[in-house]
């Protein structure tokens, strides 16, 4: 199994994207899920994010994260950033190993990491086999941001501006989903990509060294077994001759 990593910029469509391969039935791990379980209340992410931010940043009744205000926080704060990144990326990463895990036993030929920020924090990049870039024009992504969140444009640009440019993004890409059209024109490319993953070689060659590691294993137990046997075969040999 290999690992395909997939991001965008806000409001460039990559949920679109992921829920398309979804559709072909590929496995989603959706890093931005998982950051929201691993601070739910109660979790060791929501015991620490209570001691180091206060309790201020919860609701009274639910003892949920307030969202809108955290996010106001950590948007204006770098220090208050990297604090909440130490608390929560490394829950973020235990939740990722498993799921993998358990896709690999699953026997799925690849997975996709859904990951927004993953060429700025470049934690996964070293474990994916192949990279790709949800794109979209400026202006569209100016105005999805500002109808999906209710943002003023003020806001928004803001809010794009602090996040990698989707040129840069396309550039370090191993593919690029081109989202600014209809989004059957998007779909077609999912589907062509996710033909293009399928035909990849990449998860025989690992399948081929588990295999060759398995058989190496068998061989050295068949010889350390050897081993053991002429060794208490002589040791009887010697007590049968002292006698």
């Amino acid at each position: 199994m290999f690992l395909v990593g997939l991001t965008g910029g806000i409001g460039s469509g990559k949920s679109t994207v992921s829920d398309y391969f979804k559709q072909l039935g590929v496995p989603i791990i959706d890093a931005d899920k998982i950051a929201r379980e691993v601070v739910e209340p109660g979790t060791l992410g929501w015991k620490k994010l209570r001691q180091h931010f206060g309790q201020d940043l919860f609701h009274e009744t639910t003892g949920e994260i307030d969202r809108q205000k955290l996010a106001n926080i950590i948007f204006y704060d770098e220090a208050k950033r990297r604090l909440l990144n130490s608390i929560t990326h490394p829950e973020i990463t235990k939740s990722i190993g498993w799921q993998v895990v358990s896709y690999f036993i699953k026997g799925y030929q690849f997975v996709i990491l859904d990951v927004p920020l993953l060429f700025e924090s470049k934690t996964m990049l070293k474990y994916l086999k192949y990279t790709v870039v949800v794109d979209c024009d400026e202006e569209q992504q100016l105005q999805r941001v500002m109808l999906r969140n209710s943002f003023t444009e003020e806001h928004a640009r803001a809010r794009i501006a602090s996040q990698m440019p989707l040129r840069e993004k396309c550039i370090l890409a191993d593919y690029v989903i081109a989202n600014s059209d209809s989004g059957k024109n998007t779909e077609v490319q999912v589907k062509q990509l996710y033909q293009t993953l399928t035909d990849s070689k990449a998860q025989w060659r690992m399948r081929m060294f588990i295999v060759l590691f398995g058989f190496a294993l068998i061989l050295i137990g068949f010889w350390w077994s050897g081993v053991l046997l002429i060794t208490k075969y002589k040791q009887t040999g010697l007590e049968t001759a002292s006698l």
